[in-house]
């Protein structure tokens, strides 16, 4: 089957020690490492959240959110233990606009001013199986986003990172 998979935001700031660390998240990025690992065939797109240090979404400049995934930090870089998965024309960063928040995968950009939605339409996938953190937004505004925009999506529910529980579980069942 022709599918791409596409990896939201396995970024150190959301994954355990990082300034947004949420559940399952080692686990998630251990999982989806082992699923691209047991589909080399198949494309691998990341998206990544990566914010100016005076992002709006940051409490400081009035917005809900510590400061996470600041460009050039530590916190901003794609886990370890996917970087040998990772191709620069593949991995569409988010947010880099400090006056606008940007949840979905689809506002991205790569290196070359692609979005996420423009190297889907080259790919032509069947289906795009979403893996990433966290199920509640980013997760779940790129599914959405994906669905308007026609394309089959599965979701790899073991190689998701939540915020909290409830929120993960109610998130899944109104995605299904």
């Amino acid at each position: 089957m022709n599918r791409v998979i596409v990896v939201v935001d396995e970024i150190y700031d959301f994954i355990e020690g990082g300034s947004l660390a949420c559940q399952h998240s080692v686990e998630a990025v251990a999982a989806t490492k082992q699923l691209i690992e047991q589909n080399p065939d198949t494309p691998v797109l990341f998206v990544c959240d990566h914010h100016p240090a005076d992002h709006c979404s940051f409490a400081a400049q009035g917005g809900p959110w510590p400061p996470h995934c600041v460009a050039g930090t530590h916190g901003a870089e794609i886990h370890a233990l996917l970087q040998p998965f990772v191709q620069e024309e593949l991995v569409f960063y988010k947010g880099c606009d400090p006056a606008l928040e940007q949840y979905s995968g689809f506002e991205g950009r790569n290196e070359a001013g692609q979005t996420l939605g423009d190297v889907l339409e080259l790919l032509e996938p069947e289906e795009v199986v979403v893996v990433g953190i966290a199920t509640e937004y980013c997760v779940r505004n790129t599914v959405e986003d994906l669905r308007r925009a026609g394309w089959k999506v599965v979701i790899a529910e073991d190689c998701l990172g939540w915020v909290d529980a409830q929120g993960h579980a109610q998130t899944l069942r109104e995605l299904a």
